[in-house]
């Protein structure tokens, strides 16, 4: 739009252009008024020639044409007519007006006509307050926006380069298509918000006044919203909408109003829309009604921005009602106003543009938002265009964009605008200094505190000193700087007033440039003064410098002040909106390179500032083991870069090994460059996923440079062949890569071609997936070439693509011949029935195809062409598997199926689903068994699955016969078939007498199965079991009864399953009635049966009707297992009732079934409703219940009352030894009893909130327990005083008498405090323990029969102390005490007199260098020790040396820990010249230190000399493989170990590989810890091959190790072969449901284990149901942990209520 006002033609003439269109469509109207208000000024003979134009549109613009050049006063007079006349557009009223020259006077307008003019007038009014209000308008917009605001501001930065005050270039902004918030809105992820799906993207970058000029229909709102990552130019860009609003380039809109959300903080009353517009922003001069009336006409014309979304502090999450009345009249909050704006409740028609950073939108925006668009920043041209208007005045200019462009890490910081203006500064400055070398900083934060030196440096000008002279002279306003930006953070608070400023401050940060300052309106009355930070990026970085400079900020706050933003806000999230960078910039200041700058700001020392550091560092190192999303993990990746910490960051990448997924989100340039930083600094190999992410082509370059990277994934249909020509460039890059993915894209034959190409160079690839792409036309015979050059290349899939079927065909010829790869996929859609030559001719004319899949899926084979395909079957040579599914099969095809069993022999499974059209044959591949197992081949039994098939009685009968002729068949499985009770039987009865079915037949109706197994899988036996399994059909009583009678005729059932079949309580006593005749019965399950509390007591009896029931459960009374075992009354009995909603009623019924048991283990009676009421009724019979057991009874409502009668009676019960109650959320109450009166017994209580009255009672009861070995009180409100009382009531008639006293006022107290309350114990005090850091105070007493009390010690000092002691066998653990340093030195010198010690504990001491001496002089006075505890203490190299000598003369030593104390090299070798002579060494804890894999080779080459070692834990050294393989050689010399923790070391396979195998010599092993190395597959399959030789091994910890599904299956069955191993932990592996189901099928072999971990692997919803599965066979198993697999979350539910066992839950 021009200038409103018009003195010459030129002008008249543009003004008139601009209207004419308008003009035109609205005379069309009425034309005839037009030419008679023409005549006048027009000719007559012009006027008649119009007579011969017809068409009506040309006819009005050349009159038009004929007024204009009719001179300026025919056009007023017709402006004004016509103005007076109609009622126009206002923004055609002010053109035309304009035209006139009467829009500056805004005079008045008379009416040629004489009429009634009240409305006329009125209108008149109107538009004159309207025009005037509008230039007002322009007027303000030119002076806070406009291009005389920029020329001062260019102006000043010849002087002085306020920082983000750059230049204006465009930014690069790309547009959603279609938004679609509202449905994403209803799936609530972390990584759905406020922007759009990257898929839903246009990939074309857009213009503003495309955005803004988009057509919407009319007086419906238009809401743009604008999101971009911090400094990518949001509010500049605001700025310059405006200032070309008022410069006239957007003329749709009339008005234009600018919000900044950060200064609508401050108003903290209610506005209506009037206010907001008038008060807020710009008052009208005169007539406000009028001209707000005026802005109500014409709200389609008025463009309203909002700035700054995610600094509002404010809840935006509003209520809606349509009865309220939209703030014309009623006063609203800001939240109310700016949702009632963009709903179009107020100004329908208007359009609002919004502005944030990246967060969650409010959930009105949800479903209002009309374009979604977000500012990318620059691109490479942009940032050149920058930086050469930037320089554009000096010499160097183009050395300037030449440095940018030529460094990868400083271009990608540039592509942010505000970053760019920072590293331009920089640049400039040191350019300026150093015309030869220009080293720039290599972090955001450095750049940060390099530019606020700049800015201190060019104020001082020439004498401004160093940087210690620059920070010193301003220090104070420098720290009230950074004091006022945390405050503002804290309070949420990004203006503020003059009166928040204390002066100096205000007056050095307005100075440097460091404030802006501007006007604030909160209301109608004159404005107040702002200020605010120049950006808010800006204040977080003030702030966190505040937190690591400020001495008032101790290490517990600025760990609460730390942590990872969210890539989205969450909704309840209020206290960090606006700290996106804060955490970034305090990582930043957490590197070495700030450490110089932090000393001389805070002015402290080096250790001061390191300990403040380290706090930070550590705190990552915390965040990378816990559970992280995929923006959380970019995040953490972006905080670990600014520390440039290479020991961080490789711990945290060790830890980040398989977190690598990313979904739904765009990834810059700097994201991708801080991912392949810590990427590149782990050890690890890692898989790289990418599903619906942005990726650009800049991101690739750095991509290039990821060396770890083994599997790298792309989903995304905007892959296309320019990203795969990219991708190209940088593969050669990535040595590692093995795997590579890019599905579901675009990808045509010429971006395949390219791509395999650059792949053919990578020789360890092993596997191409380019699946579900657009690859239509492809030169096979190339592409086949360059494949068969990758020598490793294993697979290749090409999958739901568009090639033709000659193309298939022909890739399947060519890839039988290609024979480096073994498995190519080419699905193609649209095959029909061939003929069969041409389908076999490429399967059986060719060489094997070993381990290859064929698949014929997706086409239409039907039962004819699946039918002429199996009768070749034996001929094809196919390895793996055939998959037939989408062919439209019938029974009739599953027939010839089931045959094909028959005529092929290597076929071991069927499996079909005629409902999901599913059909594969799975082969025997022969590699897999041993010469000695293929003599016994043909007697090998498969499995059948048939599910979904809706089978008819007829297909029964033709089924049952087609079976008659399968032999070999070990499962037969009929889920889902919707088959009748009846059927059932049919099937139990015609199956059940085949006598080739050696494992019978599972059934079902809705559900139907019939499993079995041929004896052990890698056993001769030929014994086999029979599954029975009827789910989802109600089962009468009578059919339970004619069920039990055939089944009891099957000699070999097994197991039998009754899911979902709503059985009766008499139903199940009926079942259970028949248990005694099923011999062979090994387990029972009823699940998904309500089952009653009595129900549960009537499932408990079974013990008592059947003798060879070993376990028991019951579960959440809705599932029940029974287990049987062979029939032996020496075997204990375990009983688990838990959920059951057993209360008092059942006690004395449940009570008399125990006490007939007489070989009971367990029973666990949780989480039911017992009170106390139910707990005195129980106790008061568990003196008759015989024998040893535990009894569980947590989570029963147990109250302090029920504690202490519980406390009653086991001190006066002889058969209960133990009790342990807690009754916090854990709420444990366990009590174990034991067959005789035994004199020993165990009380441990924790957390019972008991009060002072319940605290007498207990040490009442208490000293009529002589009989107490340990007493344990943890957190039970015991005050200091009451510990006095304890002490004293506690006594036993002989032995010894542990107690321990857990109290936060363990911490508080001094040392000598808690020694002097060791004194008011009875008996002789042998032990004490101190340990400050866990609240625990302990100590040991012994009673004699004569007892002799020892001297108070209140009198002696911690030295004397330790000497009085001396006379007796004591024992000192002073553990994690904080003890002045004058009292640890005090401390360790007593410790000379203790000449009887024997434990030696002063683990965290933090003993001084000084201290050392003392202590090796200790050392040697002290013969007798046999343990030496100095952990965490920071010993170092020379300490460690010292100590040395000292056990040069501790013959006795057994253990030793000098575990995380930071030794090295040195200190290790003499501690290894030292072991050569300690030959009663049993234990040594040398893990968390820093040695070389040559000290720890000197290292091992000692311990082969310490015979009789047992525990070796060297974890977390470092050592490498150099020191493994030394270890491996050194393990035939230490045939005593038991204990191997050998964690995180960096062992890879050379290394892993040797010691596995030399671990089979350590046939006593009983913990093994390889954790956290990637060991690779052949070391996990060496150490399976080893397993079996562990008959006493325990555990075995293999996290992190890289393992694989295709280990899982030699690791199974090595696990079985340990009959000891108690718990498995492969948790942070790679396994998926091939693993899975291996392990499962492996568990119930492992009859001892109780932990099964595989946390963070991937498995799936087969692997967790097989899992579960298998798990009810298991009722030893305690836990299996399954926590963050790709489980869904409804399956988790399902399957955990079946069996909490299965924990999905992070612990």
């Amino acid at each position: 739009l021009q200038p409103p006002f018009w003195n010459d033609d030129t002008d008249l003439q543009a003004a008139v252009a601009r209207a004419r269109p308008q003009l035109v469509e609205f005379f069309t109207h009425c034309p005839d008024w037009l030419l008679s208000t023409s005549q006048p000024f027009i000719p007559e003979a012009t006027l008649s020639s119009l007579a011969g134009i017809t068409d009506p549109r040309e006819k009005i613009s050349v009159l038009l044409d004929l007024l204009e050049k009719a001179g300026p006063a025919a056009w007023k007079h017709f402006a004004q007519s016509v103005c007076m006349e109609y009622d126009l557009p206002l923004d055609l009223e002010v053109l035309l007006l304009s035209s006139a020259g009467e829009g500056k006077r805004g005079s008045a307008r008379r009416r040629r006509h004489s009429s009634s003019g009240s409305d006329k007038e009125a209108k008149q009014r109107r538009l004159d307050s309207s025009v005037k209000y509008r230039h007002l308008l322009i007027n303000s917009v030119r002076q806070r926006y406009g291009s005389r605001r920029e020329a001062g501001a260019e102006a000043q930065e010849q002087t002085q380069p306020l920082p983000f005050n750059q230049a204006f270039v465009n930014v690069v902004i790309h547009q959603s298509k279609a938004p679609r918030l509202k449905e994403r809105a209803e799936k609530p992820r972390e990584d759905v918000a406020g922007a759009p799906e990257p898929e839903e993207c246009a990939d074309t970058a857009v213009k503003v006044s495309d955005l803004l000029c988009r057509e919407a229909p009319k007086h419906m709102t238009k809401v743009i919203f604008l999101f971009g990552k911090p400094g990518t130019g949001k509010t500049r860009l605001m700025h310059r909408i405006c200032q070309k609003w008022a410069e006239g380039v957007l003329p749709q809109f009339l008005f234009t109003f600018l919000f900044e959300f950060r200064q609508l903080n401050l108003l903290k009353r209610k506005l209506t829309l009037k206010e907001l517009l008038f008060d807020v922003f710009l008052q009208p001069e005169d007539s406000p009604d009028a001209a707000f009336q005026g802005l109500l006409e014409n709200a389609q014309q008025t463009l309203i921005i909002f700035d700054g979304l995610d600094e509002f502090a404010a809840n935006m999450d509003v209520s809606f009602s349509s009865k309220r009345d939209p703030a014309l009249t009623s006063p609203v909050s800001i939240s109310q106003l700016f949702a009632d704006l963009c709903h179009g409740k107020l100004l329908p028609g208007c359009t609002v543009l919004v502005t944030s950073r990246p967060k969650r939108l409010p959930d009105f925006l949800l479903y209002t938002v009309s374009v979604l668009a977000e500012i990318w920043g620059f691109d490479h041209a942009k940032v050149e265009e920058y930086v050469g208007h930037y320089f554009r005045q000096h010499s160097f200019r183009e050395r300037a964009i030449a440095h940018v462009k030529n460094n990868t890490k400083l271009l990608s910081m540039c592509l942010i605008p505000a970053l760019c203006n920072i590293v331009c500064i920089c640049l400039e400055y040191l350019l300026l200094k150093h015309q030869m070398s220009v080293e720039l900083p290599q972090t955001m934060t450095q750049f940060y505190i390099k530019m606020f030196l700049i800015f201190l440096s060019k104020q001082q000008g020439d004498c401004a000193g160093d940087e210690e002279t620059q920070l010193n002279c301003n220090k104070k306003p420098i720290l009230g700087l950074l004091d006022l930006a945390l405050r503002g953070l804290e309070e949420k608070k990004l203006v503020f007033y003059d009166g928040d400023i204390p002066e100096d401050v205000k007056e050095f940060a307005s100075l440097h440039g460091l404030l802006t300052v501007f006007e604030v309106k909160t209301s109608s009355t004159c404005p107040e003064v702002g200020y605010a930070f120049v950006h808010l990026s800006l204040q977080e970085f003030f702030a966190a410098l505040c937190l690591m400079v400020s001495r008032r900020v101790d290490k517990n706050y600025l760990k609460k002040k730390f942590f990872l933003k969210s890539k989205w806000t969450l909704k309840n999230e209020t206290k960090t909106e606006f700290m996106e960078s804060f955490h970034i910039f305090l990582s930043g200041l957490s590197s070495r390179e700030c450490r110089t700058f932090l000393m001389l700001l805070a002015e402290q020392d080096e250790a001061w500032v390191k300990e403040k550091q380290d706090v930070i560092l550590q705190s990552l190192k915390k965040l990378a083991a816990t559970h992280l999303s995929g923006p959380k993990v970019l995040e953490l990746c972006h905080c670990t870069f600014e520390t440039q910490n290479l020991e961080v960051a490789q711990h945290i990448g060790s830890l980040l090994n398989f977190k690598y997924e990313f979904k739904n989100f765009r990834l810059t340039t700097l994201d991708m460059s801080a991912l392949v930083y810590v990427i590149n600094s782990g050890q690890d190999l890692i898989c790289l996923d990418f599903a619906g992410c942005l990726v650009d082509t800049d991101c690739l370059e750095v991509l290039a440079g990821c060396k770890n990277v083994e599997h790298l994934s792309f989903r995304s249909r905007r892959c296309g062949d320019d990203f795969a020509a990219g991708l190209s460039k940088g593969l050669q890059g990535m040595g590692s890569l093995k795997k590579l993915e890019l599905t579901g894209g675009s990808i045509t034959a010429e971006g395949m071609t390219s791509l395999v190409q650059a792949a053919s160079q990578c020789l360890q690839l092993e596997e191409i997936n380019l699946q579900g792409n657009r690859i239509r036309d492809l030169d096979v015979k190339r592409v086949m070439d360059l494949f068969s050059k990758m020598e490793k290349l294993k697979k290749v899939d090409l999958s739901n693509n568009h090639l033709s079927l000659t193309a298939v065909l022909s890739l399947a010829k060519e890839g039988i011949g290609c024979q480096n790869v073994t498995e190519l996929c080419a699905r193609y859609q649209c095959m029909r029935a061939l003929p069969k030559a041409r389908l076999c001719f490429y399967c059986s004319h060719q060489s094997p195809l070993t381990g290859k899949c064929f698949s014929l899926s997706g086409n239409k084979l039907g039962d004819e062409g699946c039918s002429c395909l199996l009768e070749s079957l034996p001929c094809i040579s196919i390895s793996k598997q055939l998959n037939l599914s989408q062919n439209h099969l019938s029974v009739t095809g599953i027939c010839s199926l089931l045959k094909s069993v028959k005529t092929c022999q290597k076929v071991m499974e069927v499996q079909v689903s005629l409902r999901h059209d599913t059909a594969v044959l799975r082969f025997r591949e022969d590699r897999e068994f041993s010469e000695t197992l293929q003599a016994w081949m043909t007697d090998f039994f498969f499995p059948h699955r048939l599910t979904d098939c809706n089978f008819q009685a007829s297909d029964l009968k033709n089924l049952c016969a087609v079976l008659k002729e399968c032999g070999h068949i070990s499962e037969l499985e009929f889920n889902d078939n919707q088959i009748s009770l009846n059927s059932v039987f049919f099937l139990a009865q015609s199956l059940a007498t085949l006598e080739h079915i050696k494992t019978g037949l599972v059934l079902g109706c809705e559900t139907l199965g019939y499993a079995g197994n041929a004896g052990g899988l890698w056993s001769c036996s030929h014994q086999c079991f029979v599954c029975f399994s009827l789910r989802d059909c109600r089962v009468a009583l009578e059919d339970v009864t004619r069920l039990c009678q055939i089944l009891a005729r099957c000699p070999q059932l097994t197991e039998i399953e009754m899911s979902g079949n709503s059985l009766s309580d008499q139903s199940i006593e009926r079942l259970l009635s028949f248990l005694p005749s099923l011999c062979y019965l090994t387990l029972l399950s009823i699940r998904k049966n309500s089952l009653s509390p009595h129900c549960a007591v009537l499932l408990l009896n079974s013990i008592n009707l059947c003798e060879r029931i070993r376990v028991v459960e019951v579960w959440s009374s809705e599932n029940a297992f029974l287990h049987l075992g062979a029939s032996t009354r020496t075997q204990r009995t375990s009983c688990r009732l838990t959920g059951c909603t057993i209360g008092e009623g059942q006690v004395e019924e449940l009570c008399s079934i125990l006490e007939q048991h007489g070989w009971l283990e367990e029973v666990d009676l949780s989480r039911n409703q017992l009170g106390d009421e139910g707990l005195r009724c129980l106790l008061d019979h568990l003196h008759r219940v015989p024998g040893t057991c535990s009894l569980n009874l947590s989570h029963n409502g147990i109250s302090q009352e029920g504690v202490l009668h519980l406390i009653d009676a086991f001190v006066t019960s002889g058969n209960t030894t133990e009790v342990q109650v807690s009754l916090c959320s854990k709420a444990t109450l366990i009590i174990k009893l034991t067959r005789e009166d035994d004199p020993r017994k165990i009380l441990r209580l924790a957390e019972c909130n008991f009060q002072p009255e319940h605290l007498e009672k207990l040490f009442l009861l208490l000293e009529k327990c002589t009989g107490l070995m340990e007493y344990t009180s943890s957190n039970n409100n015991m005050t200091v005083q009451a510990a006095e009382g304890l002490l004293h009531s506690l006594r036993k008639d002989l032995g010894l008498l542990k107690i321990s006293i857990e109290e936060p006022w363990v911490c508080r107290e001094r040392v000598m405090t808690l020694l002097e309350l060791a004194v008011q114990a009875s008996g002789n005090i042998t032990e004490i323990m101190i340990c400050k850091d866990k609240t625990l105070f302990q100590l040991v007493t012994r009673f004699s029969h004569c007892l002799e009390k020892t001297e108070s010690v209140a009198r002696f000092g911690i030295g004397q102390f330790a000497c009085q002691w001396s006379k007796v066998l004591f024992l000192s653990v002073l553990t994690s005490c904080s003890v002045a340093p004058a009292g640890i030195d005090y401390l360790i010198s007593g410790l000379q007199n203790c000449q009887a010690i024997e434990e030696l504990n002063l683990g965290y001491m933090k003993l001084s260098s000084a201290a050392i001496p003392e202590l090796v002089l200790g050392l040697c006075e002290m013969p007798s020790l046999k343990r030496l505890i100095l952990d965490h203490n920071s010993i170092g190299d020379d300490g460690c040396s010292r100590l040395a000598e000292a056990l040069r003369k501790m013959h006795s030593l057994e253990e030793i820990n000098l575990s995380h104390n930071e030794i090295g090299d040195p200190g290790l070798i003499n501690l290894a010249a030292v072991l050569l002579e300690m030959q009663k060494l049993k234990k040594i804890d040398l893990s968390g230190n820093c040695p070389s894999p040559a000290g720890g080779e000197k290292l091992m080459e000692a311990l082969a000399h310490c015979k009789h070692i047992e525990e070796l834990l060297l974890s977390r050294n470092g050592f490498g493989d150099r020191t493994a393989v030394t270890l491996a050689l050194c393990l035939p010399h230490m045939t005593s170990l038991r204990i191997l923790h050998f964690q995180n070391n960096k062992i890879e396979q050379a290394g892993g590989l040797e010691l596995a195998r030399a671990l089979v010599v350590c046939e006593l092993l009983e913990e093994i810890s390889l954790s956290e190395n990637v060991l690779g597959e052949q070391t996990i399959h060496a150490l399976s091959k080893g397993l079996p030789c562990f008959k006493h091994l325990r555990k075995i910890d293999l996290k992190f190790c890289g393992i694989t599904d295709d280990a899982s299956k030699s690791l199974s069955l090595g696990f079985q072969q340990c009959p000891s191993v108690e718990e498995i932990i492969l948790s942070w592996n790679a396994l998926g449901d091939g693993g899975a189901q291996e392990l499962a099928i492996a568990l119930p072999k492992m009859e001892k284990l109780k932990v099964l971990d595989l946390e963070k692997n991937c498995i799936g919803v087969c692997g967790a149901t097989k899992l579960a599965e298998q798990l009810a066979k298991c009722p030893e198993i305690q836990f299996i942990r399954l926590w963050d697999n790709p489980v869904p979350r409804g399956l988790t539910e399902s399957l955990t209520s079946q069996d909490p066992r299965l924990c999905f839950s992070f612990n």
